[in-house]
């Protein structure tokens, strides 16, 4: 790992970051100068100016995000702040650029609360076709993006949707492999933050059609304090959300208890947590899907020499990576060909169906497809660009 951290280092130093801005057009005569600024451009103003619908075909505005962070909660660093987040954000931006052409704009901010997050970006939004939520703390960040739902633009809060897609296409072909119906597991979740509440979500179709999204049979989170229940005297707002469409039998302990009787776990939490045994205490050929970084909750072969049928992690290291780049390009290659004004939770299911219909020859070891594979990224967008004319939330073209 070392090895990396270096490496890293001395690029991002020589290089001064890996993000940059290049010209489309010629800037080497006056002609140039004239048709790319002025008086040129007068004419391409004035044009937006009675049709603000031409600015996505016009400028930067059709294919642009912005990835918007407070660094809050930043992946295996916790809150290290907007500027510590920038070398996050850009990598972020070479992932949409590399995969699905989308120019990224990183774009870090100092700000604290709610209210001045979702002001900063309804006063930035005219500039983008979308808006990528990223590292921003729990329960902030539930709020945020739901405040933000109405600007007229995809806005997707990838630490929690991009992570509950991948899980639900890993899951969706690890049931083939398995045998076993979606409809019957019974899932145990270890993480109650961003990522665990989405994942919860989706598992049990919270919000989804019927007819497009198949609830698992029951879901347990567990935080730090156990399996989260009525009966605890100790849960935030969004943890009692939770209880809503989880724990429908309101069982208590920690999360070994959870654990006895389970199909599936699912790790968004803290490396080294579970041993062989505890995965034992599982129904026969239980799916382990351990995604903490950089070490997961349980090592593969570990969980495989306990009974494990299939695992996952969040490494790039090890077969079965549930790992955003496979989720959120496409989705918003999708959403900004259809020049759609949101991202729906049909949209989402979409992109999971697609992605899992992505692998070609499933098995253990492959439920997933390989995060480097650049025809993915197609895929889910076709689909997600789908759905979002099916479901008619297209601007006008």
């Amino acid at each position: 790992m070392s090895k990396y951290f270096q490496q890293s280092l001395d690029i991002h130093r020589y290089l001064r970051g890996k993000w940059a801005i290049e010209s489309k057009v010629p800037l080497q005569s006056r002609d140039d100068l004239s048709v790319a600024y002025t008086p040129g451009v007068a004419a391409v103003s004035n044009h937006i100016a009675e049709d603000a619908n031409s600015s996505y075909a016009l400028t930067m505005k059709g294919n642009s995000v912005a990835i918007v962070s407070d660094g809050s909660a930043v992946l295996g660093l916790g809150n290290i702040g907007p500027q510590a987040a920038l070398p996050v954000m850009e990598g972020k931006a070479i992932l949409f650029k590399e995969f699905a052409d989308i120019d990224g704009v990183p774009l870090v901010i100092n700000a604290a609360s709610v209210d001045e997050i979702v002001t900063t970006v309804r006063t930035v939004a005219p500039t983008f076709g979308g808006i990528n939520l990223e590292d921003i703390a729990a329960p902030k960040c539930f709020e945020i993006e739901e405040a933000l739902q109405d600007i007229g633009i995809p806005v997707f809060h990838d630490d929690q949707h991009g992570t509950a897609i991948v899980l639900l296409a890993a899951l969706i072909n690890a049931c083939k492999v398995t045998n076993k119906p979606i409809e019957s597991l019974k899932v145990v979740i270890n993480g109650a933050g961003a990522a665990g509440t989405a994942i919860a979500r989706l598992l049990r179709c919270v919000g989804h059609d019927a007819n497009s999204c198949i609830p698992v049979e029951d879901v347990l989170v567990c935080d730090s304090q156990g399996i989260i229940s009525k009966n605890r005297d100790n849960l935030n707002d969004e943890k009692l959300k939770l209880l809503g469409y989880t724990n429908r039998f309101n069982r208590d302990g920690n999360l070994l208890d959870a654990l006895k009787g389970a199909d599936v776990f699912i790790g968004v939490s803290k490396g080294n947590l579970l041993s062989g045994d505890d995965i034992k205490l599982m129904n026969e050929g239980p799916i382990i899907l351990a995604m903490a970084n950089p070490i997961p909750e349980i090592m593969p072969d570990e969980a495989l020499a306990a009974g494990a049928s299939v695992v996952g992690t969040g490494r790039s290291d090890f077969p079965n990576q549930v790992n955003n780049v496979l989720a959120f390009p496409g989705i918003f290659r999708g959403a900004l060909d259809a020049r759609a004004t949101r991202i729906s939770e049909g949209m989402k299911i979409a992109a999971a169906h697609a992605l899992a219909n992505a692998v070609n020859h499933i098995s253990a070891s492959h439920v997933l497809p390989d995060p480097l594979n650049r025809n993915v990224a197609q895929k889910v967008a076709e689909a997600v660009k789908a759905k979002a004319i099916e479901e008619k939330l297209q601007r006008p073209l």
